[in-house]
């Protein structure tokens, strides 16, 4: 079986699909999958479908990018995510690739997710781009390997990869790493361990080859499964048996028998 640890199937792409949506995940023995939310406003909507959904699990947190939306408030989020089907806390983290002039108050956001996952025990689901060495930094000074958790849709060096594992986080690959061009992604996702190792789609966005171009889905995780078995030279079960097992030990949820 497949996990999709990352998706965000509220996102107007899938409306009206979603029974669609899963029935693709059950063809294609995708088990679970994680609804990732990216601001508070939209939160009711992936809690919905996680509510909804025996074998969909949400997130609550604001993505870096959001910069519109009000200043985060630790106790809010803490709040938030006492529902059952609250399993992390995120997508937070720091994006510097869209952001111009001052990016403070994206460090005193990700501080506040930090602080609210280690009130709450529940890991973090963290983003980074063009942000490794300040990303790193606020990890370390808010004690975030007290919770651990996953580097989402992964990009960065095997340096920064190590960095994060030695905090006790995961190092999810999404379809980038099918990608033909994606040469130095492909070296770090045969570097990393699969005891350290999950699996996404970051749905709708980076649909995996042969579909690239495409609306991504959940369903479409086993493909990314199969490219990290080629780079590793394992069997596709090696690699569905430990990343699930990943999944189910990080978020906490009970693994199927």
């Amino acid at each position: 079986m497949f996990v999709d640890s990352h998706c965000h199937i509220d996102f107007p792409d899938y409306q009206g699909k979603l029974p669609e949506i899963f029935g693709e995940m059950h063809k294609e023995r995708v088990t679970h999958a994680l609804c990732i939310s990216v601001n508070l406003e939209d939160f009711p909507g992936v809690l919905a479908i996680a509510e909804q959904h025996a074998n969909a699990y949400a997130s609550v947190g604001v993505h870096p990018d959001h910069q519109d939306q009000a200043p985060v408030d630790t106790q809010h989020l803490v709040d938030l995510s006492h529902h059952p089907k609250i399993v992390a806390i995120g997508e937070t983290g720091l994006d510097y690739y869209r952001t111009t002039g001052d990016t403070e108050w994206q460090r005193e956001r990700f501080r506040s997710h930090i602080r609210a996952a280690k009130i709450t025990g529940k890991p973090l689901v963290i983003h980074t781009r063009e942000a490794a060495h300040d990303t790193l930094r606020l990890m370390r000074e808010e004690g975030a390997g007290e919770v651990g958790g996953v580097m989402h849709c992964f990009t960065e060096s095997l340096e920064v990869a190590k960095a994060a594992m030695d905090l006790d986080f995961y190092i999810s690959f999404s379809g980038i790493v099918t990608f033909k061009n994606a040469l130095a992604i492909k070296e770090v996702a045969k570097a990393v361990p699969l005891e350290r190792m999950l699996i996404e789609t970051d749905s709708p966005y980076l649909a995996p080859v042969p579909h690239r171009g495409r609306v991504n889905q959940p369903a479409w995780v086993r493909h990314i499964a199969e490219e990290i078995a080629r780079l590793k030279s394992v069997p596709l079960d090696t690699v569905a048996d430990i990343t699930s097992g990943n999944f189910f030990k990080l978020f906490k949820i009970p693994r199927p028998t």
